[in-house]
């Protein structure tokens, strides 16, 4: 009784230095990144997430188009950077906050989830440190569980850079822990609450409105506090309303200002032909046709639907063209579509890191992030956990049902290691429980139990080790990781790693292009040349290669060799300012002032503020005097 008691007026101060410890470790992380060239982003989702909040915050709060890409995180920078100043630091700051939240969650929840009853058959435990484990063995379980989070590498990328996965992670088990905290059912308040921070948290990252179901049979499964009829009515009203509040900011501008039938936002129609079509592999592979980066990707998927359609379309018929293209595959594809769900599935468990970002990388080559932990380890170890736990802990199956909610909502689009970092906290927590029962059964001496749970935990291992043999997913992280050393001047390590990435695939069009600007920089023009003609042989259409072979011929007086890379360019993208700037100062090169005045014309409508190209208008308008 005195133990229990012990036990019971210290866990909440061994919470609070848990919390403070992982939020050094998430400070530190945070420092090294201001110090490094990743605090601020020169390209891909987290500069698009930066982008799009400065645009905002210079007074851009709406197009008058439905949006495309979730709102919720560039919405909250601009909030932040209107109120600290423009300083990348602050959201970094909020998320470590959150991400130390997360740790404290998983030490909670698994405390609760672990078997409360005592050991039998220690009658005089041993003095000191051992005393110490086998007396707080529980705490001592969970507080592992929790440091597994604090040194679980993705985690330490992703609650640094400028992007809302730490949000989303500390939302998602909140949710489940108010779930699982109590044996009675949710209150109405509760149910209230809990809506309106899925709906909030849904503006940026949708998948976690899979959590409703989980409440929802939490109001009907769990005995409630309240046990009159109406309750459940009740409850079930409040949190439909509240994420409805929550999403509203999106669907009303949608809706109304937009004046567009989308919820929140139009670009779930490319994402799930992403991950169903003849090309998809399971992981974000873009089709033809569409290039990598959110950005870039959002722009063609809108450009190439209106072209199909001969017209410009809404967003929500943008987004309706390509789910349409994804259901036709499906229902042309019965048997392909079910093997790529299975190969998803795989995915999802599977070791090998597919970090479409390369984030982790290169955060870990600038030595931001520390060696830690990778999800394989922690999905080998969880799996016989989640076995096991099923018949001992009630508690465990609320998780193990958020779990795989959170994994339906990935199947039919695609898997990435930022998305799935959002059941790694429920994996610790299995982690625990199954080394929980392993240690109590070699003590205690039962040997079968140890034997079935050391059967789980290889069968486990073999099936998430299963060894990715696809050439193309070896080399986006090296090829990521490599643009980034480039646009950062670092020319050997980009050597080093763009070298590697087209040894994996020399047909590749992105790491041919890269290694052409490699060679630009280093001053070999014949080379980078050749990259070029290597790039638009595996992608005609590539406007990048276009462009710049453009920009060769013109720096080479060659004009006709530049007005031609030029008018491809301009014919595979009309809507590109810059083409039209570039072939302006070729036809004006080669003395052609009309032509030239009507190009320049067209760019300064497409991208009214560019100084240079105002500049060059003044240049052809005095030439014409």
């Amino acid at each position: 009784m005195k133990t229990s008691q012990f036990i019971q007026r210290h866990s909440f101060g061994l919470g609070h230095a848990l919390f403070a410890g992982v939020l050094l470790l998430r400070l530190f992380a945070l420092a090294r990144l201001s110090a490094s060239p990743f605090l601020l982003p020169p390209h891909g989702d987290m500069y698009f997430y930066n982008d799009w909040a400065q645009r905002i915050l210079h007074g851009e709060l709406s197009d008058h188009l439905a949006f495309y890409g979730l709102p919720g995180y560039p919405y909250l920078l601009a909030f932040l950077y209107r109120i600290f100043g423009y300083n990348p630091f602050i959201p970094g700051f909020l998320q470590a906050l959150l991400d130390s939240g997360t740790a404290l969650l998983i030490y909670r929840i698994t405390l609760h989830v672990l078997p409360k009853e005592e050991r039998v058959g220690l009658t005089a435990p041993p003095i000191g440190a051992w005393r110490f484990v086998l007396v707080r063995e529980r705490e001592v379980v969970a507080v592992f569980a929790a440091l597994g989070w604090a040194f679980f590498v993705p985690a330490q990328a992703y609650s640094a850079i400028l992007m809302p996965t730490a949000w989303l992670v500390f939302a998602f088990w909140f949710v489940v822990w108010r779930i699982i905290r109590q044996d009675a059912g949710l209150s109405w308040k509760e149910c209230l609450v809990l809506g309106l921070l899925i709906g909030v948290t849904a503006t940026a990252v949708a998948t976690i409105l899979f959590l409703i179901p989980l409440i929802l049979a939490a109001l009907f499964l769990k005995p409630r506090i309240d046990a009159q009829k109406h309750g459940l009515l009740l409850g079930t009203a409040l949190l439909l309303f509240g994420a409805l509040a929550g999403t509203s900011p999106c669907w009303i501008h949608n809706c109304f200002i937009a004046r567009d039938p989308v919820i929140l936002s139009a670009h779930s129609g490319i994402n799930f032909w992403i991950g169903n079509n003849p090309d998809a592999n399971g992981y974000p592979r873009f089709p033809p046709g569409l290039r990598a980066g959110q950005a870039a990707m959002l722009e063609d998927s809108i450009i190439s639907a209106a072209s199909a359609a001969g017209r410009p379309l809404k967003r929500a018929e943008v987004s309706a063209y390509w789910s349409n293209k994804a259901k036709n595959y499906i229902a042309q594809h019965p048997f392909e579509w079910l093997r790529l769900l299975l190969l998803k599935l795989r995915n999802f468990w599977n070791a090998f890191q597919y970090d479409d970002l390369s984030s982790i990388t290169s955060l870990r080559d600038e030595g931001v992030i520390q060696p830690g932990l990778y999800f394989g380890v922690i999905a080998a170890m969880a799996l016989p956990g989640i076995l096991l736990a099923w018949r001992i802990s009630a508690a465990s199956r609320w998780i193990t049902a958020a779990v795989f909610l959170h994994m339906i909502a990935l199947l039919p689009v695609f898997v990435t290691e930022r998305y799935r970092l959002a059941i790694v906290p429920g994996l610790l927590v299995f982690a625990a429980f199954g080394l929980f029962l392993f240690w109590r059964s070699l003590i205690a001496a039962e040997y079968v139990r140890v034997a079935v749970y050391l059967f789980l935990l290889l069968a486990s291992t073999i099936f998430t080790s299963w060894p990715q043999r696809d050439p193309s997913l070896w080399a986006l992280d090296v090829y990521n990781s490599g643009r980034e050393a480039l646009e950062s001047g670092n020319l050997t390590l980009a050597e080093q790693k763009l070298s590697l990435a087209h040894s994996y695939v020399p047909t590749n069009p992105e790491t041919n292009f890269a290694l052409g600007n490699l060679r630009l920089a280093q001053g070999k023009n014949g080379d980078a040349f050749s990259f070029y003609l290597a790039t638009l042989k595996c992608d005609e259409n590539h406007r990048g290669a276009l462009n710049n072979l453009g920009v060769m011929a013109l720096d080479a007086n060659r004009c006709d060799a530049a007005e031609m890379w030029f008018g491809r360019a301009e014919r595979i993208d009309p809507h590109n300012a810059k083409t039209h700037f570039l072939l302006a100062k070729t036809l004006l090169a080669k003395g052609n002032r009309q032509a030239a005045q009507l190009e320049i014309d067209t760019a300064i409508r497409l991208r009214p503020g560019q100084r240079e190209f105002k500049q060059l208008r003044q240049q052809i308008e005095t030439d014409s005097q």
